[in-house]
């Protein structure tokens, strides 16, 4: 675990082999470990010991586990130690419970090593990994002209260090996310899949994300509702039997939709803005909030110049401030500047657009994204040049980048 230093375990679990394992892979990694096998007599040791993380078990003799997290987050010199519950239940009331009463992972047996080590190194970094499954717009692009950056349509995903996971659209390449998530096995999946506007490209490979039909999952659905048309009823129709073969029905898991608008709300925690975007129908931008740090995703978006009858420069200073200091500027950057003339109101912005904006509100880091489908990979790595001899320039500290399909980024 190269990403830890040196920390202080206290392991309280009623089961032999699991102590001895997890010692084992602990102190292999330079870590320091004590152990007890009741939570009643853990509490004294462990409020004595002060330790940096502390791995419980939720059911053991004496006190169980949620009892003991109560009970240990309620002694002020623990405020910063992590707690891992480590449980032979599987159960979604206890994963919620125990994350309510202050864990901050909660992992089920038989233990996994990886997944273990993984969640310690995810809570020491203390980092949102976000994944870039698709970067292009409008249509996937298959073939030699698409290698470095993809060819696959919108989809982001991020994963948070208590385990939050969400994903922002479902363009064609949510398969490749369906791909990876399936690959590493994972025993039950809760993710929260945003949808900035139902655009095919924003959803019409959600059929083939393949933990929808995986019982056991769940999936809870954000979205704008288009006039009488609620977010189950536009994912639904695209598959309605007559477009796609297989209807939602057939969806295994457990699965929720939320009509929302311009607001703020709480997902697991963590607070999200959404802003309403200059686009074709109702197509909505999104401000995540993790501690100190701030992601936008916005996309699709466009920028009007200043002497164009559409240029509202009320919406300009409503974006800014919706994206000011961002640590990441996910957003729309279709077109160069000399293809967009001939694209003016088809709902996309052009490279200098983007820059502008994104110095003016003071964004740390702009990520291009939703390319254009004629664009080939040197004419993505022609707009990113451009993007940075602006910047340049313009003397701005905004970092410009464009990441590539199976990019990821820690913030």
């Amino acid at each position: 675990m190269p990403k830890c230093r040196s920390l202080n375990f206290f392991i309280v679990d009623d089961d032999g082999s699991v102590i001895r394992t997890m010692t084992a892979l602990l102190k292999k990694a330079g870590h320091k470990v004590a152990i007890c096998r009741n939570g009643k007599t853990a509490l004294k040791e462990i409020i004595k010991a002060r330790p940096d993380f502390i791995s419980i078990a939720i059911m053991m003799p004496g006190m169980d586990g949620l009892e003991l997290i109560k009970k240990l987050r309620a002694v002020k010199a623990l405020d910063k130690t992590k707690i891992i519950i480590l449980s032979g239940k599987a159960y979604e009331f206890d994963r919620k419970r125990s994350m309510e009463f202050g864990a901050d992972a909660f992992i089920t047996k038989p233990l996994n090593p990886d997944i273990f080590l993984d969640h310690i190194n995810r809570i020491c970094e203390d980092k949102v990994d976000v994944s870039f499954f698709g970067v292009r717009g409008t249509l996937p692009v298959p073939g030699k002209d698409a290698i470095k950056y993809g060819g696959n349509t919108s989809c982001v995903a991020m994963e948070f260090p208590k385990g939050q996971f969400f994903i922002f659209d479902a363009g064609s390449g949510i398969k490749k996310l369906s791909d990876k998530l399936l690959a590493q096995n994972r025993r039950r999946i809760d993710a929260h899949i945003f949808i900035s506007h139902p655009h095919w490209d924003h959803i019409n490979a959600l059929p083939f994300f393949i933990p929808l039909y995986v019982q056991g999952n769940k999936f809870t659905f954000y979205g704008s509702s288009h006039g009488n048309l609620s977010t189950r009823e536009l994912i639904s129709a695209q598959m309605d039997g007559v477009y796609f073969p297989i209807t939602i029905h057939e969806f295994a898991s457990h699965v929720e939709f939320n009509d929302i608008k311009e607001e703020t709300f709480k997902v697991d925690g963590i607070t999200i803005d959404t802003m309403m975007l200059s686009h074709p129908g109702y197509c909505l931008g999104f401000r995540v909030h993790y501690k100190e740090r701030i992601i936008c995703y916005i996309t699709d978006n466009e920028l009007f110049p200043k002497d164009n009858e559409n240029f509202e420069p009320g919406y300009v200073k409503k974006l800014l401030k919706f994206i000011h200091g961002a640590d990441m500027l996910i957003t729309d950057c279709t077109y160069a500047d000399g293809e967009y003339a001939a694209r003016i109101g088809w709902g996309h912005s052009p490279v200098s657009a983007v820059v502008d904006l994104a110095n003016r509100a003071k964004a740390k880091n702009l990520y291009m994204f939703h390319h254009d489908p004629n664009q080939t990979d040197r004419d993505i790595d022609a707009k990113f040049k451009t993007a940075r001899n602006l910047l340049k320039k313009k003397k701005s500290k905004t970092r410009v980048f464009a990441p590539a399909e199976g990019t990821m980024v820690k913030v």
